[in-house]
C-alpha cells in the first residue's frame, strides 16, 4: 500500500469520489471526516501520512486545523482543497504550513501525487 491518506470535508459525496479516486491510484484512505474536531480525532487514532483537508469545514477553517496539524509530532502532509479557486484564496494559501491545494473540481490522482511528493 502506498501512502495512507486521511479525507476531510463536511460533503459526504466528495468524501467517497476522493476515496475512490485515491485508493484507484494505490493510496491507503485510513479513513475521513467531516468536521474538525472529528479531523483531529481520527489523525491522532489513525496516523495518516497525508491529509486531504478542506479549506471551509462547519466547526473550524481548515488554514487553522492546518496550522494545527503542523504542530503535531509526526505531522501529516496538509493538502488543502476547496470549491473556490487558489485565486480566491490566495492570501491565505500563501502563509499556510500546507504542502499545496488542489480545487476540488481539479482533484486528480496525478496532481494530488504532484503535490505529495513535491514535484507542483
Amino acid at each position: 500500500m502506498g501512502l495512507t491518506v486521511l479525507v476531510v470535508d463536511d460533503h459526504p459525496s466528495f468524501r467517497r469520489f476522493a476515496r475512490r479516486l485515491l485508493e484507484q491510484a494505490g493510496y491507503g484512505v485510513v479513513g475521513d471526516a467531516e468536521d474538525g474536531a472529528s479531523a483531529m480525532a481520527a489523525v491522532d487514532a489513525l496516523r495518516p501520512d497525508v491529509v486531504l483537508l478542506d479549506v471551509l469545514l462547519p466547526d473550524v477553517s481548515g488554514l487553522e486545523l492546518a496550522e494545527t496539524l503542523a504542530q503535531e509530532p509526526g505531522a501529516p502532509l496538509v493538502v488543502l482543497t476547496s470549491s473556490r479557486s487558489a485565486t480566491d484564496l490566495s492570501g491565505a494559501l500563501a502563509d499556510s504550513s500546507a504542502r499545496g491545494f488542489i480545487a476540488k473540481r481539479d482533484l486528480t490522482a496525478v496532481g494530488f501525487t504532484a503535490i505529495v511528493d513535491g514535484v507542483s
